[in-house]
């Protein structure tokens, strides 16, 4: 697997309070099988899907407990310059470029809008073992009440075209070369107030209605659908530890393709 071109989505964690909560409910929901706690690094667990790496979790440090939260990564080429590129188009840098043994380098920000995210430049791990099959990750879009911060920053960080989609939803998509990586959405008043900005991650799943069945039973909560889309049929899911992912079916495809206009 080659080393993903920078601005990519390459790899998501997430900082759990209960972990063996965590390991149950998303290997109840997608699927996931992990694997051993790696001590020298604060107990990581790399989750897999058919042997493949998808996602990873890992415990608070002590005094850092509090909302569970998915953090998605961008591939960087030099973490250090990118993360110098954060800083110029006003990020905050929230951890340094910090090698991580000989799996790579990671770093991690915010958006001047306060969207969290990480950066990762591989080194033996080079991220996702699988796209967009059951149980990896699909797609992320940046949820923001200050969506003209965003549509500022991160083309400016990963060299991102933008365009518009049409419609009556604020909605932008960022595509790096040909390729659409990243989506950006207004949050609306439908938002509760004390919810921070955030990047929602979509996992794939082979029936989105059976994951949503499965989430809820395991104490998830649904936060909107499941709907059909021209992208997929999919759900917004709170986990039991309130961290927001979406699941999406990609061959459940409803409607038209909406147009959208280049913008940047």
């Amino acid at each position: 697997m080659a080393v993903s071109p920078e601005g990519t989505p390459c790899w998501a964690d997430a900082m759990f309070n209960d972990i063996e909560g965590a390991k149950s409910f998303y290997g109840d929901v997608l699927g996931w099988t992990f694997g051993e706690a790696a001590s020298e690094f604060g107990n990581y667990i790399e989750a897999s899907v058919d042997g493949k790496a998808v996602a990873a979790v890992v415990p608070p440090m002590p005094g850092q407990e509090g909302t569970s939260q998915w953090c998605l990564y961008f591939a960087a080429r030099d973490a250090a310059a990118t993360a110098g590129r954060i800083r110029d188009h006003g990020g905050e840098l929230l951890m340094e470029p910090m090698q991580v043994g000989d799996y790579g380098t990671m770093c991690l920000a915010r958006d001047p809008g306060g969207v969290l995210f990480g950066l990762w430049q591989a080194g033996t791990h080079e991220g996702f073992g699988a796209m967009a099959e059951p149980g990896a990750y699909c797609w992320a879009e940046v949820f923001t009440r200050e969506p003209e911060k965003s549509d500022a920053f991160f083309p400016a960080v990963f060299s991102y075209r933008s365009k518009r989609l049409e419609g009556e939803m604020d909605f932008r998509i960022y595509d790096l070369g040909e390729r659409s990586v990243l989506g950006r959405m207004r949050m609306t008043d439908d938002f509760p107030p004390e919810m921070p900005p955030y990047i929602n991650v979509y996992f794939t799943v082979g029936n989105c209605d059976e994951a949503v069945a499965r989430a809820t039973a395991r104490g998830g909560a649904l936060r909107s659908g499941p709907m059909d889309t021209p992208f997929g049929r999919f759900a917004s899911i709170s986990d039991p530890q309130g961290a927001h992912f979406s699941v999406i079916d990609i061959t459940t495809l409803v409607g038209e393709m909406p147009e959208t206009t280049d913008v940047g």
